[in-house]
Formats: structure tokens, sequence, C-alpha cells
């Protein structure tokens, strides 16, 4: 099949294109012939050699976590897949952005998404659920959001306003309007969060998410003024710190669930900035390291 693949650690040149060994569809798994995979900071970082020590890959290794595609194969145990249903989901650590992938949680692809935006929606959609699931009932209550319009966070903003809460999320002034769009207050990050906050939310803050690379979360600590109703997805040492709950994606199919039924309501549509082909897999690596945004990497 062809893979992208790497077999060093190091910049996107040690990307490849080149045939690699089929996958098999394991136990209480599902095999798809992929469409289309995203890339997440997990692919660049594990690729850059940034993450060995804690996931060392065995190399040379497939790039990705997450993808779309047509089920080909059902693993022993599974009941609610066919060979021939559409789905997305998760896969191994890095193994899907390659012809074939197998995927150990799925869901079916609603059909208001395209296939970019399903390809978007596995690792984004089960770490936002995670977190929002981790903040307890946000029925009526502000939701404070960093990075709110990147794939975690509009994912979560989806998640939290579905679930009866108001969320204020930061953004870049360009990326205010998305926000808007999609139901959210926007602001902006860096120095005076708090007095913004307090302006847009005078009742106060109930609970927030990092949902993107900053230098944020005491701050958010300070505005909600609990370190039990603050979450990051990103700043495992700050948390540590500051006795905030750190929340990862889990290869969980109910969540992943949870993000289709969204979908299927009309209530949540991935975030898709790029779509490059396969062939361009340095330059959609290159990009996602740079911040332009969610990249989708299309195999068919």
């Amino acid at each position: 099949m062809r893979a992208a693949r790497f077999h060093r650690y190091g910049d996107p040149d040690v990307l490849i294109v080149e045939e690699a060994t089929e996958p098999h569809a394991a136990a209480d798994s599902v095999r798809i012939k992929v469409q289309a995979a995203s890339v997440n900071p997990i692919d660049y970082l594990l690729r850059a050699g940034v993450l060995q020590e804690m996931l060392p890959l065995a190399l040379p290794a497939i790039p990705g976590r997450d993808a779309v595609g047509v089920i080909d194969e059902v693993g022993e145990g599974v009941s609610n897949a066919s060979v021939g249903d559409l789905v997305f989901g998760l896969g191994g650590v890095s193994d899907t952005t390659a012809e074939f992938a197998v995927l150990t949680a799925w869901s079916a692809v609603p059909s208001g998404w395209s296939i970019e935006q399903a390809a978007a929606a596995g690792l984004a959609s089960a770490t936002a659920a995670g977190a929002i699931n981790a903040l307890g009932d946000l029925t009526g209550r502000t939701l404070l959001i960093e990075g709110a319009s990147g794939a975690v966070g509009s994912a979560a903003a989806a998640f939290a306003l579905a679930a009866g809460a108001r969320v204020i999320g930061t953004a870049r002034p360009a990326n205010h309007h998305y926000l808007t769009d999609i139901g959210a207050v926007a602001t902006t990050y860096g120095p005076g969060l708090a007095e913004r906050v307090t302006a847009l939310a005078p009742e106060g803050v109930h609970a927030a998410l990092q949902a993107a690379p900053s230098a944020s979360l005491p701050d958010l600590v300070t505005i909600v003024g609990n370190p039990s109703r603050v979450v990051t997805v990103i700043d495992r040492e700050g948390a540590a710190r500051l006795g905030v709950r750190v929340v990862d994606a889990e290869n969980d199919s109910a969540l992943l669930e949870q993000a289709a039924d969204l979908g299927r309501r009309g209530l949540y549509t991935p975030r898709v900035d790029h779509v490059l082909p396969l062939a361009s897999i340095r330059q959609a690596h290159e990009l996602a390291a740079s911040g332009a945004g969610k990249i989708v990497a299309t195999l068919t």
C-alpha cells in the first residue's frame, strides 16, 4: 500500500511516500480504505523526535492519529460496524496516513460532513469531548475557551454550546467572525484577558479550557477562581504546578459518536483550513507546524 513514512526523526524532509505492508483488523477493530487523514500537533512532534522518550516509535513509522474511509475488514468482536460503512476515527499513536489504516475507535460519518471534515474530526473531537465531559454540567454556565477557533477549541465550543453553556472564546481578531458564527462570544488572547472577560461576563466564569499553546493557564485559574474547574489539553507541567486537570484524547467510540450526533444535528462542523494530496505530506506537516490551521491530506 502507499503510505507516508519516515525512517528517522527530523524535519518534514524525512517524510517520503512509499510502499508499506498493509495492516489488518484485529479483535475489536476495523480496517478502512483511507480517503483522508488529518495532521495533528502530535504527528509533527512525533516525527521531529520531540516525544521519542515518552512515545518511542518503531521506525520506519507512518504518521497520523485519525482518518476517514470505508471499512473493508471487521475484526472479531465488532458488532456495530460492517464492511462498506463510511466511518471516521482513531488509529494507533502513529499509523493512519496510508491507503489502509486500522481504527480502534470510530463512528459513522454524518451526511452533512465532507470527507475532509470527517478526516479532521477524529482526534480533535475526542479531545474536546473528553475535556467538556470532565468539566461536568455546564447548563446555563459560562465557559472560557483559550484557543476557541482551532480544531479542538471549536469542537469544544460546539459541545459546550449544545450542553447549554455560554462560551467565550479567545482567538486572533481575524478569527472572531468564525467564533461569532458558531455561537461563541469572541475576545483576544494575551495581556489583559481577565479584564476583557470580566467585561463580557460580569457574573463570572464557571470553567475554562486551555485548547491552544499559550502561557495563559495561570490567568485561567485566576479568572475561574478554582483550579478544579480548569482543564488543559496542552500544558502538563503547568497543570501539575497549578492543580489543573489534564485531559488526553482516548480511543473511545462513545466520544466520537457524541461528535457525530452533533454533526447530524447541524451543531458541529469540523474545521478544515487546508487540503493537500498525500504527495504533499511534507508541506502538510510544514503548514500544520507553522500554525496555519487544520490540515487534511487526501488519499483518493
